[in-house]
């Protein structure tokens, strides 16, 4: 994999102090060739010869504000599907299609099993159903599992029940209920299997946008179908598989945003060079750079956030973590496009405009997820302000302080939650699978369904794939030293991804937790193997016989990941297997 991408750059010429000169602006397009199927749109190759003359990088600097050379320069020579060969086109929206298909199978086939809730399906399922009824969370009498288990969830009390999570995974899990029906496993765990296929196909479109390598989007969407970790996480109803996957869309969205904002750049500078004597822009025109506008995929990406924030609160470090680095892509493209002040007109003309076009929309869309509890008269602490005066605060709505008090008592429970769990376990075991939390599991006697042996195991163990959590790991090293090395700004959009779901949890070392949270930030840890294999694989224009070895290691890996998941299968399904085979699956004593 080449350290940029094909005709673009994030680092500008300098003049040894760090700032940008005037010959930031003359470099059109660069030397750097893509990696494997990464190649130009135009199959051009680089000419040889002595001098700056027979480089393609280099062009006069009339010719280096044209709409063409800028937009070159800023983000190369595939800017969207659309530039790939008529051939081609069509496998860009194939090859996500087909990656997903694959992950729906695993995802999809024999979802009722097992017949009855499993570990927090017994808050998220029965919350989600209160939803369809009221809108909101009511509380259940204490035989609730068994008749809803039985099939029969109308059973809800008329008083309301103190949750601590957000509504939309709640009101996702309710979608498939008004689907399929709120009596069946199905409908129950619906909503999660499509997201989590869903998941699979927006990966891979985001590895191709990325690596610009149908090779390499094909390998990240399969990696991602095939992972024990998300396919469990896609077969229960808990929340994490629909925060990851709110956090992956506003990434997309952020990487639309990136390219949409060049575009302008080029184009703003190009008619501001045009209307110049000379072709260049002046002196005052390159100090700042021009306005861009409004930027449409940072409000999806808002939306975005708002909804995984709406799904659990630990998605405002994603906030943080993508607003700045929205923020830094945009001081990074100034200063390519020659702008000598880039870092305060990034900040200025980028920064403020990008924090008030997503956190205001991420919070207005967060508040509107709680628009059942608004419209309701006795969910939890509803009425709460209006027995709770509050001399300096009565301006606002009874409903808002109300909500915020909510918000005060259910940060405090989280704060608070340290109870000893036997299967929680410390961040930094998640990266090595150390203890997944088990489940489900049901020791099945001889001579029942399944079970041919003296003593069967049925279990849901979400241990993820050892390719794919072990390479990637050590794949996130790599990256760190390519990041600083090359500065590889997809390295480091892959590396924030990481970050931003990961170090947050050791700022809480009392609190209780589980594994499973490691799903917000998977995909990120896919695109961070995916792109060590793309190193792999090498350049388009390496040797046949190194291309070659390539494809056969990142194949075998690929291989390998398919039969490592179809072992561990059993474990993932609750499929009915002796207690021999199930132990041979434990291949850690902390993984029992």
């Amino acid at each position: 994999m080449s350290a940029l991408p094909s005709g673009a750059t994030d680092v500008a010429a300098s003049n040894g102090s760090g700032e940008p000169t005037q010959t930031t602006a003359v470099r059109a397009t660069t030397s750097w060739r893509p990696p494997s199927g990464q190649g130009d749109s135009d199959g051009s190759r680089l000419t040889a010869g002595r001098g700056l003359a027979g480089h393609r990088w280099i062009a006069s600097p009339a010719a280096a504000f044209t709409v063409g050379a800028l937009t070159s320069r800023l983000i190369g020579g595939i800017q969207s599907w659309r530039d790939y060969p008529p051939s081609l086109r069509l496998w860009f929206w194939l090859i996500p299609t087909i990656t997903a298909v694959i992950g729906g199978i695993p995802r999809f086939f024999r979802l009722e099993v097992p017949h009855s809730l499993v570990f927090d399906e017994t808050y998220y399922v029965k919350d989600a159903y209160s939803y369809l009824v009221s809108g909101y969370e009511r509380s259940w009498p204490a035989n609730a599992n068994d008749s809803f288990n039985a099939g029969h969830p109308d059973i809800l009390l008329n008083t309301p029940e103190y949750v601590v999570h957000p509504p939309v995974g709640k009101w996702m899990i309710a979608f498939g209920m008004w689907l399929f029906g709120a009596d069946n496993p199905f409908g129950w765990r619906f909503g999660a299997a499509l997201t989590g296929t869903l998941t699979v196909f927006l990966l891979s479109l985001i590895a191709l946008k990325l690596f610009r390598s149908h090779t390499l989007g094909a390998v990240a969407g399969l990696l991602l179908a095939i992972d024990g970790h998300h396919i469990v996480l896609s077969r229960t109803s808990l929340l994490d598989i629909f925060l990851a996957f709110w956090l992956l869309a506003a990434f997309g969205a952020l990487l639309l945003d990136r390219d949409d904002g060049r575009r302008r750049l080029a184009s703003r500078l190009a008619a501001r060079a045009a209307a110049s004597s000379d072709g260049r822009p002046s002196a005052t025109q390159l100090l700042t750079g021009p306005w861009l506008g409004m930027r449409w995929w940072r409000l999806v990406a808002g939306i975005c956030l708002g909804l995984a924030v709406g799904t659990k609160w630990s998605a405002l470090f994603f906030v943080a973590a993508f607003g700045l680095l929205t923020v830094f892509w945009d001081m990074s493209a100034r200063r390519t496009a020659g702008i000598r002040s880039w870092p305060s007109a990034a900040v200025i003309k980028d920064g403020l405009p990008a924090f008030l076009t997503i956190v205001p929309i991420a919070a207005a869309t967060y508040v509107a997820t709680w628009t059942g509890w608004f419209l309701s008269k006795d969910a939890y602490y509803r009425q709460w302000a209006a027995t709770n005066p509050a001399p300096g605060w009565d301006w606002l709505p009874n409903s808002v302080r109300s909500l915020a008090h909510y918000h005060l008592e259910a940060y405090k429970f989280h704060q608070g939650l340290s109870a000893d769990h036997p299967y929680e376990s410390s961040p930094w075991t998640w990266l090595v699978m150390g203890r997944p939390t088990s489940f489900y599991y049901q020791s099945p006697k001889q001579g029942t369904a399944g079970c041919i042996a003296e003593t069967c195991s049925s279990a849901i163990l979400p241990v993820g794939n050892p390719i794919v959590w072990w390479g990637g790991t050590i794949a996130l090293v790599i990256l760190l030293f390519w990041w600083a090395g090359r500065r590889d700004w997809r390295a480091g959009a892959i590396l924030v991804g990481v970050a931003a779901g990961y170090l947050p949890w050791f700022m809480y070392p009392e609190r209780t937790m589980f594994i499973f949270y490691a799903v917000s930030f998977e995909p990120f840890l896919v695109l961070a193997l995916t792109y060590v294999l793309g190193l792999v694989l090498g350049r388009s224009s390496d040797p046949p016989w190194r291309r070659r070895s390539g494809l056969y290691i990142v194949g075998l890996v690929v291989v390998l990941a398919v039969l490592a998941t179809a072992f561990f299968y059993p474990v993932l399904t609750a499929e009915v297997i002796s207690y021999q085979e199930w132990r041979m699956r434990m291949w850690m004593p902390s993984w029992i």
